[in-house]
């Protein structure tokens, strides 16, 4: 599962960090050190623009948006067989900038939280789908997304049973690309390289949504 994450680069670094032109449909947006689930959150789309979802899927069937507080991630494994991921992943998948995430490991005290990021680069290319809600009542349009997540690395392992779906940079055109063959794009939702990536203990602060500050990115065993 991934339940926070961090996005602290500027719309102006997303932008030279991909190689494809990109959009920005948004206005730049604060940075945050603890981006959470129903936030509206920035995603790149197939279009290669750059816009603000709201974070848990709302499937476009869907009766009523509550839905989405569920469906926050998509197991690579049954994103095909599941109704409520399958058209998305076929049609509408994006890609989720993201600095860095974090998670939980279960400790004697309670779960300890680690950050974890990119060794050698400055933003992660998280998978994810998207989808278009329109409410039955109010008639508003809501975007919504769902990260997508795989089977843990190396270095995941020893934190938790799952990880997000971290493409390498040869992947990230087949992803957005209307044409991908969905073996390809399966085949791209593999574990990231335990040896590129890094993880360490940070304060439990992170546990409430509402601090949300550069001070808990810090590494607490280091102090």
């Amino acid at each position: 599962m991934c339940g926070r994450y961090a996005l602290f680069h500027s719309y102006e670094n997303i932008a030279k960090h991909f190689p494809f032109h990109l959009v920005i449909d948004d206005e730049e947006m604060d940075a945050r050190y603890n981006a959470a689930p129903t936030q509206e959150l920035p995603v790149i789309t197939g279009d290669g623009h750059v816009k603000r979802f709201r974070w848990g899927l709302i499937p476009f069937w869907a009766k009523e948006s509550s839905i989405g507080n569920k469906m926050i991630n998509a197991r690579a494994e049954t994103l095909i067989e599941k109704p409520s991921f399958r058209t998305a992943f076929l049609k509408r998948r994006c890609i989720i900038p993201v600095s860095g995430f974090y998670e939980w490991k279960a400790a004697e005290k309670g779960k300890q939280p680690f950050f974890i990021y990119p060794s050698n680069e400055g933003i992660f290319a998280v998978a994810g789908i998207w989808d278009e809600w329109s409410d039955p009542e109010t008639k508003n349009v809501v975007h919504s997304f769902s990260i997508i997540t795989t089977e843990p690395n190396e270095l995941m392992q020893g934190i938790h049973n799952r990880m997000p779906a971290i493409l390498r940079p040869e992947d990230r055109e087949l992803w957005l690309s209307p044409s991908a063959d969905p073996e390809e794009l399966l085949h791209a939702l593999r574990p990231y390289p335990a040896s590129d990536m890094t993880a360490y203990q940070v304060s439990t602060a992170v546990n409430s949504p509402r601090n949300d500050n550069k001070a808990l990115i810090e590494n607490i065993e280091a102090q």
